[in-house]
């Protein structure tokens, strides 16, 4: 990579960093995106609900949320054009170079970041280069804004290279919320897709190590589970209420009763809890939002039933109406080895890299899972490729940061993927 294109990706990533949005809201993001992709020259670019099956979307904030994140990217200079494609949360798009017979390669990167406020410290590189977050008590703190630019630079070499076939680049938003890749594959434009390389960064690899087919996905989903009881004075007639806190109380206590099954690993867990209007007041409502996992769809799934049980019987026993509401979820999925083979093969000859490795376990979600399992589903083969960074804090910290040298090596990686396929064909 020569040098006005290493500082091109770097100006990009930080422009990216600089101004993180959350899921469905990502829409400098993606007039940013749009700027590269047209300055690039693909051969069609798909944004907007062209882009996304509306039904299938989750996690989708309301409107007013919508609406200010689109006036607040309308104040940081995005294109107007864009933002009329993208109005109502239709963020994303998907790039596509086409040259010629050859098999059709997809690229999935991610866009959206998470609702953490950034360090401000003294040794943050972004606080001290200038680049820390515009949007305060929001950051790119799991690398998003690097996947993003790794997938500009792949599209301009390729676009550049003598490859043959059909590249398909998707700039996925949402998924952190779980939200952005089924809508995508419920549209189907993955479904010609040969091979799927879905990336990311760091995952506690160093920079120079390359995971070439990352498994151990654990299938999720998340939900809301609510609570109707009736409000009382809680010193005068406490017993004439129906407290929904309790019920709300003993719901998240019995979860973490749910027995484990020798089949693989599982995960529950209650992460936000809202109850309640006053001290003197028998609540009437009350709500908290969860998540169960499984190592495979399956487990999940006897994971899920039993949430809905809990919850269930939890509010019968406090005289409470309840109900569950599934947000978002995911399969689980597993890295296809010959695909990964490729990718290993490819990093041996890519300047930066260290260390390969042939596999590793996430240990946690993705929704990538939804675009692995239809390529397969539809014949292809998949794999999710962990292109190490040295980071200072952990994925989702204040702290979190991308080693840049990473950005060249990514690209690096993938361009030399993609000539294998193309050749082989």
């Amino acid at each position: 990579m020569d040098d006005d294109r290493r500082e091109r990706l770097t100006s990009l990533r930080r422009a990216l960093h600089r101004y993180p949005e959350p899921a469905w809201c990502e829409c400098y993001t993606t007039s940013r995106i749009v700027d590269e992709l047209e300055r690039i020259g693909v051969d069609e670019l798909l944004v907007g609900p062209e882009l996304l099956d509306a039904e299938a979307r989750m996690a989708v904030p309301d409107d007013a949320e919508l609406e200010r994140w689109h006036d607040r990217a309308r104040e940081a200079g995005a294109r107007e054009d864009v933002l009329e494609q993208v109005e109502g949360g239709f963020t994303g798009a998907l790039a596509v170079i086409e040259r010629g017979e050859g098999p059709t390669v997809g690229l999935r990167v991610d866009i959206d970041a998470l609702p953490i406020r950034e360090s401000d410290e003294t040794g943050h590189a972004p606080a001290d280069g200038g680049f820390r977050s515009d949007n305060e008590g929001y950051m790119h703190a799991c690398g998003h804004d690097a996947h993003a630019t790794i997938g500009v630079g792949v599209l301009e070499a390729i676009a550049e290279s003598d490859f043959a076939g059909t590249l398909k680049v998707l700039f996925q938003p949402a998924e952190e919320v779980i939200g952005g890749a089924k809508p995508v594959a419920e549209r189907g434009h993955l479904d010609d897709v040969d091979h799927l390389l879905a990336i990311h960064v760091g995952l506690d690899h160093p920079t120079g190590e390359v995971v070439a087919g990352v498994g151990g996905f654990l299938a999720v989903r998340q939900f809301v589970a609510t609570f109707e009881g009736e409000s009382a004075h809680a010193g005068r007639h406490p017993g004439s209420g129906r407290d929904a806190v309790q019920a709300l109380a003993t719901a998240v206590q019995n979860l973490h009763a749910i027995r484990r099954h020798e089949g693989g690993a599982t995960r529950v867990n209650a992460g936000v809890v809202e109850g309640g209007t006053a001290t003197n007041i028998v609540p009437e409502h009350a709500r908290f939002g969860g998540e169960v996992r499984g190592e495979t769809t399956a487990l999940k799934e006897y994971m899920s039933e039993r949430a809905d049980s809990v919850v269930e019987h939890a509010a019968a026993m406090h005289d409470c109406a309840g109900r569950v509401e599934t947000t978002a979820e995911a399969p689980s999925a597993e890295s296809d080895a010959e695909l990964a083979d490729v990718v290993y093969e490819a990093a041996g000859t890519a300047a930066g890299v260290e260390r390969r490795l042939h596999e590793a376990a996430l240990g946690g979600s993705e929704d990538a899972t939804y675009l692995m399992d239809r390529v397969q589903r539809h014949g292809g083969t998949a794999t999710f490729v962990g292109i190490g960074t040295d980071h200072p804090g952990g994925h989702h910290t204040p702290t979190f940061d991308v080693d840049e040298r990473t950005l060249e090596i990514g690209v690096d990686v993938l361009v030399e993927t993609i000539a294998r396929l193309s050749a082989s064909e």
